[in-house]
């Protein structure tokens, strides 16, 4: 796949989530967003690591690259304090807001000047090479992904199963222990008997 097309595809979904974003309400927009930030997550890597080192070389895009990569930061730390919120308050609004202000941005820079620069410094088959690499990365990384949420979910399984067991445990020497505890102090009124009767 063409590199270009690739990324553009990213940048038409990420514009169609911002607009569900402004209109969702409550906690719908807190996954609207949940959503905006796994797909810019995406974006910003695979951009990171395929894209933008290939156009660091070229002396006509280097210049715009380390701008994108700057960029890719003031959004990223965004993302990160917007997802620290429960809920969408006034603050919150403000901030989503200059995340999409930002994105924005940065996509009309991108596909303004960047890969029209890009398309003149490289081939064809380096672009196409790079769709490919990119494509590549975004499927082991989706696939990475959902294997350690199952990971995750099974550590907690595991937790709250040896949570349980421990718990089990416990209990049982406890009533082990409270069962030897009633046997000796059984055992004691019994010796004391007996030596009452030798008396």
């Amino acid at each position: 796949m063409d590199a270009f097309n690739l990324l553009k595809e990213d940048h038409r979904k990420v514009e169609e989530l911002f607009e569900q974003l402004e209109s969702a309400q409550g906690q719908a927009k807190m996954r609207v967003f949940e959503q905006i930030k796994s797909e810019l997550e995406l974006h910003t890597h695979i951009e990171e690591k395929v894209f933008y080192p290939a156009l660091e070389k070229p002396k006509q895009t280097h210049d715009l690259t380390l701008e994108a990569y700057e960029e890719h930061d003031v959004v990223k730390k965004l993302l990160q304090e917007l997802s620290r919120a429960r809920t969408a308050n006034e603050e919150w609004e403000a901030k989503a807001k200059v995340l999409q202000e930002n994105v924005e941005h940065h996509v009309e820079e991108e596909e303004g000047e960047l890969f029209t620069k890009a398309e003149a410094a490289l081939s064809e088959e380096q672009i196409e090479a790079l769709g490919e690499q990119m494509e590549a990365e975004k499927e082991r990384k989706l696939s990475s992904g959902s294997k350690s949420s199952k990971k995750s979910a099974k550590k907690s399984a595991s937790k709250t199963k040896s949570a349980s067991t421990a718990q089990q445990r416990a209990r049982a020497s406890k009533k082990s222990a409270s069962k030897s505890s009633s046997k000796s102090s059984g055992s004691k009124k019994s010796r004391s008997k007996k030596s009452a009767k030798k008396r």
